[in-house]
């Protein structure tokens, strides 16, 4: 399941951009505007599983979107600790790669070159780059999904830190004793702000009638985030309870994230930031609330992504570009 290569030709080769979210994979086409042009979807297996299985669903989705076209290159945005060297996932709540050279693993399978990141670090590439913190030097970005990513732009550069791993705001804790974590841990901000918080929510409060009972057949079990967010806007009130749950954590959180690093802007991305305002407007109110100090400082805008839940691929592809440039320059 080889890739072609960009080697020559009168066609550009493409680039081509992968999110491994803890539930779905999403590959793309990127153009260098950050326009997404062709996309290919394929479910997550899950944690428990062979790493094997994960990698065939990846490769699945990224030949879909080559398509036999010559390729330059894949970047990875990947829902996990990556090291700062870009070569292995060392840890992944809701993956099976634990301490596995991906980017290596990869690069022999699909015969072209890898790059790899934190999903939240190529959501900010692409936010910073191209979409809602353009022109800020210090920017906060969040990604919604499965569990929270997080990363930090400061003085214009993603701050990565010692292991390459900034930015895991999801496995702060916020509830001592708190609900069980992937990760292992207890009480953790994604067990209460995330894709999953918010099904739970949803489902704790759905009623016997109304549009979410109706999308579900009246089981809470099948449930989904979508169902979620479409019969909130229909006007279910447990999906708006479950949207104003997850919106007043958002914004607690957020504000303490404010608090340590005050940033100009904050950005919120990740599948959950479809729902847009049902989202944003109580995360906002929570922020001012939250926020040390607030009346007597600048409260940062708290911004949906303009990618929304395609920011990873597109940070992915930049990645792609930014190291096949860095390879490319002549050496002094």
């Amino acid at each position: 399941m080889t890739l072609t290569p960009a080697g020559s030709g009168a066609l550009r080769p493409v680039v081509i951009g992968v999110d491994v979210g803890g539930t779905k994979v999403m590959a793309a086409e990127v153009a260098i505007d950050g326009t997404v042009t062709r996309v290919a979807r394929r479910a997550t297996p899950g944690r428990r599983v062979d790493v094997a299985l994960l990698e065939d669903a990846l490769s699945e989705a990224v030949l879909e979107v080559a398509d036999g076209r010559r390729v330059a290159g894949v970047g990875l945005a990947a829902a996990g600790f990556v090291d700062a060297a870009g070569e292995r996932v060392a840890f992944a709540p809701h993956l099976p790669w634990r301490g596995h050279q991906v980017r290596a693993r990869l690069t022999d399978r699909w015969g072209v070159p890898v790059f790899l990141d934190n999903d939240a670090n190529c959501a900010a590439r692409a936010e910073s780059a191209h979409g809602s913190a353009l022109g800020a030097a210090d920017a906060l970005v969040l990604t919604l999904g499965t569990g929270i990513g997080g990363a930090l732009v400061v003085g214009g550069a993603l701050h990565r830190g010692r292991n390459g791993m900034a930015g895991e705001f999801g496995h702060t804790r916020v509830v001592p004793d708190g609900r069980d974590c992937e990760c292992g841990g207890h009480g953790c901000w994604e067990q209460y702000c995330s894709g999953n918080a918010l099904v739970r929510a949803a489902r704790a409060a759905m009623a016997a009638d109304g549009p979410l009972a109706s999308a579900c057949a009246g089981d809470p079990a099948a449930v989904t985030g979508p169902m979620v967010t479409d019969a909130a806007h229909a006007g279910d009130p447990a999906a708006l309870a479950a949207y104003a749950e997850i919106g007043e954590w958002l914004g607690i959180g957020a504000a303490n994230l404010v608090a340590c690093f005050d940033p100009s802007v904050v950005v919120v991305g990740g599948g959950v930031s479809a729902a847009g305002d049902l989202l944003l407007e109580p995360a906002r109110a929570a922020l001012g609330r939250s926020l040390v100090g607030a009346p007597h400082r600048v409260v940062p805008p708290l911004l949906r992504a303009r990618y929304g839940p395609e920011a990873g691929v597109v940070g992915a592809a930049d990645l792609v570009r930014e190291g096949l440039g860095r390879h490319a320059r002549p050496r002094a």
